[in-house]
């Protein structure tokens, strides 16, 4: 009897988990909720009591928030970097001896350039410069 019990508390709490985590914006309502379903279901199994479900469901969703709001915090960070990266890039165009052109990417950083092979420049290069390394 315990076992059907369990069994259908496991199925009503992922299909349930599942509705709910399309409505969840961040990773750490996600975690908050898949952590509390978990933690519920461990609790009862190691507990066999309401006082265990409840412990286990506590711990799981504080657990499942923590995990979740520090991958929402990574993201920001990548997103802020992104952004700083592309604020800070300039893309010069090198004309070659045969009319094509190939883009040159170069990082500003402070009044300097930086090239894709690492090489600084200390104001911004010119074509000819350029040309030297990137064209042909």
């Amino acid at each position: 009897m315990k076992r059907k019990i369990l069994s259908a508390l496991l199925i009503f709490t992922v299909g349930f988990g599942l509705v709910l985590l399309t409505g969840c914006e961040t990773k750490a309502q996600s975690g908050a909720l898949v952590g509390g379903g978990i933690g519920a279901l461990a609790g009862q199994a190691i507990g066999r009591d309401t006082t265990g479900t409840l412990i286990g469901a506590g711990v799981g969703t504080a657990a499942g928030y923590l995990l979740g709001n520090e991958q929402d915090k990574a993201q920001q960070r990548r997103q802020v970097q992104a952004a700083q990266n592309e604020s800070n890039t300039v893309t010069v165009w090198i004309t070659n001896s045969n009319g094509s052109e190939v883009p040159v990417r170069l990082v500003q950083e402070g009044p300097a350039y930086i090239g894709p092979r690492g090489e600084r420049y200390p104001s911004m290069p010119t074509e000819a410069q350029l040309r030297q390394i990137y064209g042909f």
